[in-house]
């Protein structure tokens, strides 16, 4: 595998609220150091919506000799709104990849079936994918000729301002014309309904005489989350957190970060024997899921984290919420500057990672 990385989120936003609410470039120059030295990646996909902010790490991770994969993302917003939104992106991106070239691939968009409007009815991809049409409407492929003309004038707005490597980070359900593109990408993450087919799905991605890359790969931190794949997030209270109560999970789950890990290393070594080009783990940290010894407010087993988050990052959500049982002020003992524990995780995909670059 020539790239080896993890998604660092900067800042993606939904329903108003930052995912990284507190954001600090001198902590997130440490974790780039992180990602880099420990984790063994020389790759990172650096995701979110402000463009400062995604330029600014973009520019760090370049400096610390990383291959940055930028993906500005802007959700829930209509097709014009996004493409003018992801041709300012193209702007700056060219100014680092001047200082960079080659070492830049800029992202038009993620799964804009479900995280952009007008494709599938809903004002968010919770209401496109409990729409009563979803999936009468995945099944037809009514979806994707709608796809591939944003995709295609997106295409032509950024090259005519970007002269690096262009890419889109696709959902499995999506079939995309990849012969405008310079890499295949697909948010890839096993889970029980696809898990005998895997390998077959997977394989459709080589056909395209194209470089393949999984853009996002993953599990959450609970005992059954392998099973759930990219829907692990589900087990919180999407209710809670937005009213007078604490975010908390649905129910009880029991804690497993060692099933976390080995869903990382076997998916990681499948991907590695595919021929995958590269591969980004998600995520690296997610300060709004922290952890508690209360099961019914860890949030971080709802998470794709390699490191569990303390309280301290939490931004307007933490002072809503003074009383919740996360430490606020907890750092961590592996690395005492950052306000978070690497997980079991952390060490699978380190291990895994620096097997692949011995390997060459």
């Amino acid at each position: 595998m020539k790239r080896r990385g993890v998604c660092y989120d900067v800042g993606r936003v939904m329903w108003g609220q930052d995912w990284r609410p507190e954001f600090s470039p001198v902590e997130s120059h440490r974790e780039l150091q992180i990602i880099r030295d420990d984790l063994h990646c020389n790759a990172v996909r650096i995701c979110g919506q402000d463009l400062d902010r995604l330029m600014m790490v973009g520019q760090d991770a370049l400096d610390l000799d990383l291959e940055v994969w930028l993906s500005p993302e802007l959700w829930d917003h209509s097709p014009d709104e996004t493409l003018a939104y992801i041709a300012s992106a193209a702007e700056r991106a060219e100014e680092l990849r001047r200082v960079r070239p080659g070492q830049l691939v800029l992202s038009v968009g993620s799964e804009s079936t479900l995280f952009m409007s007008d494709i599938i009815e809903g004002n968010s991809v919770f209401e496109r994918m409990e729409h009563p049409s979803f999936w009468e409407h995945i099944r037809s492929g009514a979806h994707n000729p709608p796809l591939n003309a944003f995709l295609a004038e997106a295409n032509e707005r950024v090259r005519e301002v970007f002269r690096g490597s262009v890419t889109y980070a696709s959902a499995p359900l999506e079939t995309v014309d990849w012969s405008r593109f310079d890499f295949v990408s697909v948010d890839l993450y096993r889970e029980a309904r696809i898990r005998d087919g895997f390998a077959d799905i997977l394989r459709r991605y080589f056909v395209h005489d194209r470089p393949v890359a999984v853009t996002e790969l993953g599990c959450c931190t609970y005992r059954g989350a392998a099973d759930a794949g990219g829907q692990g997030f589900a087990i919180l209270d999407f209710v809670s957190g937005r009213d007078s109560t604490p975010p908390r999970l649905k129910g009880e789950y029991v804690r497993d970060e060692s099933e976390q890990a080995r869903e990382l290393s076997d998916v990681i070594r499948i991907f590695d024997d595919a021929g995958v080009d590269a591969t980004f783990v998600m995520t690296f940290v997610a300060p709004l899921n922290p952890c508690s010894d209360d099961p019914m407010f860890d949030l971080d087993m709802a998470s794709y984290s390699l490191v569990k988050s303390y309280g301290g990052r939490l931004g307007p959500l933490g002072g809503a919420h003074p009383d919740a049982p996360w430490e606020r002020r907890r750092l961590g003992t592996v690395y005492p500057d950052m306000p978070w524990e690497p997980k079991a995780s952390f060490r699978a995909v380190a291990d895994a990672y620096a097997l692949q670059a011995q390997r060459g």
